[in-house]
């Protein structure tokens, strides 16, 4: 069993940007060369299958959730390590969680964004104190960290909400900060 669990949250699509892709297929590689076990949504769809296939073939462990609505929808990869199905977006959310040690967020649509918004909140409450990495792909969430600057520019959020996540250009450099975290 791993030493560590890192969550990814990603888009059940590829994107239109190649670089996407590599950065997913690349980031499972390197989860598994560095024995962390991925938790993920347990699609076999998009940025989250390109995860979960480069995890097992460089031989990691992978630990997925899927609500059962979506199991048709996402493509269930049911020969994941551990493959879990729920009744609801929410248990899975909360499943993914409860099952990881830090966070990762790759490009993604709403869903992607509806996760990281979730434990961004809880962490401003004081809910958990794990490390959330966003992947900067070709500057992907570049619009999303200005609008999150606006809310606390605005006197929405205090400052400190600024802190509570990394944005990481590269598969390297978020392999550095996962390190950093979880030792």
């Amino acid at each position: 069993m791993s030493s560590f669990s890192v969550c990814v949250y990603c888009g059940s699509r590829v994107g239109r940007n190649p670089a996407y892709l590599e950065a997913a297929t690349e980031l499972g590689a390197a989860l598994a060369e560095s024995g962390y076990r991925l938790v993920y949504g347990a699609g076999d769809v998009g940025l989250m299958g390109a995860v979960a296939r480069a995890a097992q073939q460089a031989g990691g462990e992978t630990f997925g959730v899927i609500p059962t609505h979506l199991l048709d929808l996402e493509v269930g990869k049911r020969d994941l390590t551990s493959f879990i199905v729920t009744e609801t977006m929410h248990e899975r959310k909360k499943v993914m969680f409860m099952n990881s040690d830090a966070i990762v967020m790759l490009p993604g649509g709403a869903g992607s964004l509806d996760e990281f918004f979730e434990v961004l909140t809880w962490r401003q409450l004081g809910l958990h104190d794990k490390s959330l990495i966003l992947l900067g792909t070709e500057g992907y969430w570049q619009p999303l960290l200005d609008l999150v600057a606006h809310v606390v520019r605005e006197g929405f959020a205090d400052a400190s909400l600024l802190e509570f996540y990394k944005t990481v250009p590269d598969i390297p450099s978020l392999m550095s900060e996962l390190s950093g975290a979880l030792s």
